[in-house]
């Protein structure tokens, strides 16, 4: 979160460790208020950071997992366009095999067929595992994107929560120093305000919205089912 330390110790803060010495009991409520509303303020302020830095993290890890699918999902194209050559040699020593008479041809082409089917079965899977490892890693983009934007929303409201909170110091500064009694009550319900839409970062919203479902793996090649 893009917000910095708080800092209260200004011209304003002298002023008031002045009047409270005084006996002001004014200036000890806005010292007091102030000096808590730093406190929450400073925790709000790393809690939202880290939950930025979580979700901008789980945002990587979703894309580098979609990234990883994608590469997977090619390779795997990749083997089946070398099974489906397999197969088309395969086609054509079985006519070849079914045409000639020869002994010593029809056996060549009994042996190439065998081949054929062997290479066929090694290249099958491989393909079938890169898809499988395709597939797992689609199925973490998901939980990912959801965990992302779920951490999202509390950092989002929390921002909203610290910028009240320093109005209501901003409030509680200028009241210490002109003794202004309406800018304390202002201070204060900028502050409770603030403090409000923090409790209400982290209330349940519903669950965000689904991603798109990732694709399917590739289907076999056309007349693998037969082979």
């Amino acid at each position: 979160m893009s917000h910095g330390h708080f800092h209260v110790h200004g011209p304003d803060q002298h002023e008031l460790e002045h009047q409270a010495a005084h006996g002001d009991n004014l200036a000890v409520r806005v010292s007091i208020m102030t000096a808590i509303l730093a406190t929450f303020g400073a925790v709000f302020s790393y809690v939202g950071s880290s939950q930025l830095t979580t979700a901008a993290d789980c945002k990587n890890d979703a894309i580098l997992a979609k990234n990883e699918a994608i590469q997977l999902r090619t390779l795997a194209a990749n083997q089946w366009s070398y099974y489906q050559s397999k197969s088309t040699k395969q086609n054509l020593s079985e006519l070849a095999e079914a045409l000639t008479t020869d002994a010593a041809a029809k056996a060549r082409y009994t042996a190439e067929i065998a081949r054929y089917k062997a290479e066929k079965a090694e290249i099958k899977v491989v393909a079938e595992g890169l898809e499988r490892r395709a597939d797992a890693s689609d199925a973490k983009v998901d939980p990912l994107v959801r965990k992302s934007v779920a951490l999202m929303h509390p950092h989002h409201v929390l921002a909203q929560a610290i910028t009240l909170i320093q109005i209501g110091i901003a409030l509680a500064s200028i009241c210490a120093l002109t003794k202004v009694r309406a800018l304390f009550w202002a201070s204060a319900g900028a502050s409770f305000a603030g403090l409000l839409v923090a409790i209400w970062a982290w209330i349940p919203h519903g669950d965000p919205p689904a991603e798109p479902a990732a694709p399917a793996g590739h289907a076999a090649p056309a007349g693998e089912a037969s082979k």
